[in-house]
């Protein structure tokens, strides 16, 4: 497109009358690209600067160039209508272009440079002026070339180092993959092998190409930070700015991206520095600053470039900002306790001395190390932030001592700095991002401060890139003389031989933890321990390896090894009262004098609120509620005395929890002092005198004690399936012996051997061609039974010797060990079934079978089944009752049938209540094992009941009151309704309360609930479900929104209508019947 042309399409469009501003958009953007061949534009673009969004963004190289604003055609530009939204465009915008599509005026740096006029209007038309054309195309190829700093939005600057910085990392991924799999001895193999293992031992080549990409990143971010020549910029430059006092970084980039670059690469690194030559780095950061209202734009700007980057590597390392709050009130806590329990009056800014022995580098074969030890005076007070990430709390830790001790010492400053800080601050990070951003950061507070290097070669701070729950290596003592090593080597000096006395900081949250180094598990098992001493006994303790109490331990380890010292975090809270972490609170007491603790809350997986029933908030944008823990280690305490704990609850808005941090201290704080209680020890206030009531019940797993959890078959894609016909099929496919058993494996994602007793080989080979005999039912969640092909090979956790007891005839009780293992804080894991039950019944599994009969093994000569009641607690309870146990009651259904209605016999005794699976006659003086059964459901589903005992529901199993023959019939009645409801085969549960009127293809596409209606796709859904159904809560699962998300996809049948019908009405009437127990006083 000319401008002659362009100006035509004007001309057409500006005569009919009607066009608007945007009506020319395209026409203008069409002719930019005509007359400027390599740049982008980007018409009506999103988020590009922190002024407004102009109409228009050049781009080139994906790097903005310039801007345009367009009104709209006649308009006056200098009109007082546009003056405020120009004057903030020129302000911030270096290279700007304001037009009404015929004039254009260019401003440089809000200067207006020229202005030109391509057309004129006359008499309703648009009339060119070509003496112009030349002059204006000119204009704009100059305005096009413009060379300056035109990245002005932090968000657009995260996303366009992220986007490089991904690129580098699938280059080196791909080519360092290439290299080891064809065995090449390349630049980029080697250096990666010195990575592992000199530095990280478990680096993998995409490990080692993220760390890469992130050097290569915050590299040149912080050389562009420290140049002062902002319209020059190359990889080159950036390896001679990147500050002294970070050499391991500065080093190392110039070795990657120096004159040996690899050539893969080299092209996106130069791309990278061109887009820090599009940046002020030190005005885009002050700006940041301003509008987060945060005195710490690093951290802010480092985590807008990580989740763009990969927002899974920030969750799996468990990376979160600290609000400044509650890093103030550590770090201030931890200078409060140095003063008053170590009569350090100095506190933080300590400079009192100790000496050390260390080992030389002379070698000694007679002492242990293998070398000679000499003596070192070194800081007492030496301070470790174990997993720093951008340096908050160090950064911290300086303002605080630099605020309170230097502010009118400012000529001292500098030397205490050099002499006295440097090296006392601490700090081990393993993601190279936060590394450099807490170099960069230290840089800067410190400049700020006013800090003047003595000499040109800056001090080195004590930040190290290096994995903390690594355990310093000997093999690299003086083996390695080059750059690489002296980093790992002086990380080793901090966890070898430094003093440390306080640990401080915000470890990473990672259940699912990586870290499982041979040295810091060999620590945890302290944590693993019974109070009482021996193994803990826990099915599944896996919570306790998560990332953070990992680092707990390793603060715990320092602080031991030292003699005396502080341990300040800010974690979850659930170690303070969950029963799994009970030898890790029995450790901590052990260790440490005194605990303080505040529970910060916000558990929005426990649906926490305040006391009053108001809204809690947590202080992170994170589920899991949080508390700051201040451990103290005096030495003074005996070895027998366990420390003294001290508990703060706090709850409300995020904001009030802030002031609160800030305007306290732990010396005006009012604690509660926790009583040490065996066997939990718990870190929270406890209601004893309602334990003592809690416990007088009967435990459910003394009473029935064969349990077991449910069937774990870690293959439900290749075992498990909603039609029997399929799931036969897919056994088929997998044992067809003409196919691989790779191939087989591959189709169905799973693997073909594992640390388990897995072997897909032998797997197919165990079976023949009867699959009938395999397949058997399973309660795979709540109401929704499927299909399992249970055969041992196929299986990895078959538990027979439960599933035994269900060939014939039987139910049982499904209940989970601990309530809040489903994730909230209402205790509903409960459910019933008659048939094998899947391990995951409820979410996040730990569903536990009950069965209520036990029968011989098949070649025994007895066949009568037996209950699985204890009956020491079974007498007890006929004592509790008056009346007689009886196994079984001829004549007798099954447990799960509905009873004959000759026992229905209303017995005035019983206050007019049917004696349902009781019988009548002379059984109303007795009870039997469904009795009981029945009686424990209707409990356990008590709302009161549950509330009033929730604390002990975390615990363990659920211990159920000894029963009285005032109320226990009612509940036997009432349990049993629920029992035939949840297992759908009370009549009740047909008498349908939904309808689905709307014909179709019965397909579940997109679900949602409006107005009473599940949608299971745009036109079709079940009418009239109430709120209290679709919401109700079992096992962790909300049923009526489950059992559809798991056939979603899929097309129901008639009979799967008829079903989801039948669990409406069954959740409908559990409520009822749940409000009804709660009315008999038991």
């Amino acid at each position: 497109m000319t401008t002659q042309q362009y100006l035509e399409q004007l001309n057409r469009r500006y005569k009919t009358g009607i066009s608007r501003e945007h009506t020319y958009r395209k026409d203008l953007e069409d002719l930019l690209i005509s007359l400027v061949k390599d740049i982008d534009v980007t018409n009506e673009p999103a988020n590009v600067t922190d002024c407004g969004n102009p109409d228009y963004v050049i781009t080139k190289k994906d790097i903005p160039i310039g801007y345009i604003e367009a009104k709209d055609i006649g308009k006056d530009l200098n009109s007082k209508n546009y003056k405020e939204q120009f004057n903030r465009y020129r302000k911030a915008l270096d290279n700007l272009i304001i037009t009404d599509y015929i004039r254009f005026q260019f401003f440089k740096e809000g200067e207006l440079i020229t202005q030109i006029e391509i057309a004129t209007i006359e008499n309703g038309e648009i009339k060119p002026k070509p003496e112009n054309f030349q002059q204006f195309e000119n204009l704009i190829k100059d305005f096009c070339t413009y060379i300056g700093q035109t990245i002005r939005s932090p968000k657009k600057l995260a996303q366009m180092m992220a986007g490089k910085a991904r690129l580098l990392q699938n280059t080196l991924e791909t080519a360092l993959t290439k290299d080891i799999g064809n065995g090449d001895s390349s630049d980029l193999k080697a250096q990666y092998e010195t990575f592992k293992n000199i530095l990280i031992h478990d680096l993998s080549p995409r490990g080692f190409a993220d760390i890469y990409a992130q050097t290569l990143a915050y590299g040149m971010f912080a050389a562009r930070y420290h140049d002062e020549v902002l319209d020059t910029f190359s990889r080159q430059e950036a390896a001679e700015k990147i500050p002294k006092t970070n050499p391991f970084l500065r080093m190392l980039f110039d070795y990657v991206a120096g004159t040996n670059i690899d050539d893969r690469i080299k092209h996106t690194v130069d791309n990278l520095a061109d887009v820090f030559r599009a940046v002020d780095l030190r005005k885009i950061l002050s700006r940041f600053g301003r509008s987060t209202k945060t005195q710490d734009p690093i951290v802010h700007f480092y985590e807008d470039f990580l989740s763009e980057y990969d927002s899974k590597l920030r969750k799996a390392k468990g990376v979160w900002y600290t609000p400044q709050p509650v890093v103030s009130f550590i770090v201030r806590a931890v200078d409060e306790v140095l003063k008053s329990e170590f009569s350090l009056s100095q506190g933080l800014a300590d400079t009192t001395k100790t000496k050390i022995n260390i080992d030389s580098q002379t070698t000694d074969k007679r002492a242990k190390s293998g070398y000679k030890q000499i003596e070192k005076e070194v800081h007492k007070v030496q301070v470790l932030d174990p997993a720093t990430g951008t340096g908050t709390f160090l950064a911290e830790a300086i303002k605080f001592i630099y605020n309170n001790n230097f502010k009118t010492m400012q000529g001292a400053w500098s030397g205490y700095v050099e002499e006295h800080l440097i090296s006392r601050l601490n700090g081990f990070e393993l993601l190279m991002a936060s590394y450099a951003m807490a170099h960069l950061k230290l840089d800067m507070l410190l400049t700020d401060t006013g800090y003047k290097p003595k000499s040109t070669q800056s001090q080195r701070f004590h930040i190290y890139l290096t994995n903390s729950l690594e355990e310093h290596h000997p093999d690299t003592g003086t083996l390695f003389a080059n750059w690489l090593s002296n980093e790992a080597n002086e990380a080793n000096q901090i966890k070898k031989d430094t003093p440390v006395m306080v640990v401080m900081g915000n470890p990473p949250y990672s259940g699912e933890s990586a870290n499982k180094g041979q040295w810091i598990m060999d620590l945890m098992e302290d944590y693993k321990k019974e109070p009482t001493g021996g193994k803990l006994k826990e099915r599944n303790p896996k919570w306790i390896n998560d990332d953070y109490v990992k680092f707990m331990r390793y603060g715990q380890y320092y602080i031991e090894k030292n003699g005396s010292g502080i341990l300040a975090f800010i974690n979850p809270h659930g170690f303070l009262d969950n029963p799994t972490f009970r030898g890790m609170r029995y450790s901590l007491l052990k260790t440490y004098d005194k605990i303080y603790t505040i529970d910060l809350h916000g558990n929005s997986k426990k649906k926490e609120t305040c006391p009053d029933g108001s809204k809690d908030e947590n202080v992170f944008d994170i589920m899991q509620g949080v508390s700051i823990n201040i451990l103290i280690k005096t030495g003074a305490k005996k070895n027998n005395e366990l420390a003294e704990v001290y508990h703060c609850g706090l709850y409300g808005k995020r904001n009030d929890k802030y002031e609160f941090l800030a305007q306290n201290s732990l010396k005006n704080i009012q604690w509660s002092r926790i009583e040490n209680t065996a066997p939990q020890y718990y870190f929270v206030q406890k209601d004893w005198e309602l334990k003592k009531q809690y416990d007088s019940g009967f435990s459910l797993k003394q009473l029935m004690t064969l349990n077991s959890l449910g069937i774990l078959t870690k293959r439900d894609i290749l075992t498990i399936d909603f039609e029997e016909d399929n799931l036969k099929e897919n056994i088929s496919m997998f044992t067809d012996k003409s196919q691989t058993v790779k191939s087989v494996c591959d189709y169905f994602n799973i693997s073909v051997k594992d640390k388990d007793k897995w072997d897909a080989e032998k797997a197919r080979l165990s079976i023949d061609n009867n699959l009938d005999k395999f397949v058997k039912d399973i309660e795979y969640r709540p109401f929704d039974s499927r299909k399992i092909f249970y055969q041992n090979q196929f299986i990895a956790r078959p538990n027979e010797k439960i599933f035994k007891h269900f060939k014939k005839e039987n139910i049982s009780l499904v209940v989970c060990r601990q309530g809040q293992a489903v994730g909230g804080d209402d205790w509903n894991v409960l459910f019933i079934s008659k048939s094998f039950t899947d391990q995951n019944v409820f979410r996040r599994g730990g569903g536990t079978v009950f069965p209520l009969y036990l029968y011989p093994d098949d070649d025994s000569l007895d066949s009568s089944r037996v209950p699985n009641l204890d009956m020491t607690i079974v007498k007890e309870i006929e004592k509790s009752l008056g009346l007689e146990f009886v196994a079984e009651r001829p004549p007798r259904q099954s447990a799960t049938a509905t009873p004959p209605q000759e026992w229905n016999t209303e017995f005035s005794s019983l206050g007019g209540v049917p004696c349902e699976a009781r019988g009548g006659g002379s059984y109303s003086k007795t009870f039997a094992p469904i009795d009981i059964f029945d009686y424990i459901y209707a409990v356990l589903h008590s709302p009161s009941y549950r509330e009033k005992y929730k604390e002990f529901l975390k615990i363990d199993f659920p211990r159920v009151p000894y029963p009285t023959i005032d109320t226990f019939w009612q509940l036997v009645e009432l349990g049993g309704q629920l029992r035939q409801i949840h297992l759908l085969e009370s009549p009740v549960v047909t008498n349908y309360t939904t309808s689905y009127p709307i014909d179709g293809d019965n397909t579940i596409d997109k679900l949602s609930y409006k107005d009473g209606k599940v949608y299971i796709n745009k036109e079709q859904y079940f009418d009239t479900v109430p709120e209290v159904a679709w919401n109700f809560y079992i096992g962790g699962y909300q049923p009526a929104q489950k059992w559809l998300k798991d056939r979603k996809g899929r097309e129901l049948n008639f009979e799967d209508i008829l079903h989801y019908q039948k669990i409406i009405v069954a959740l409908i009437e559990t409520d009822r019947l749940m409000q009804e127990i709660d009315t008999i006083e038991f």
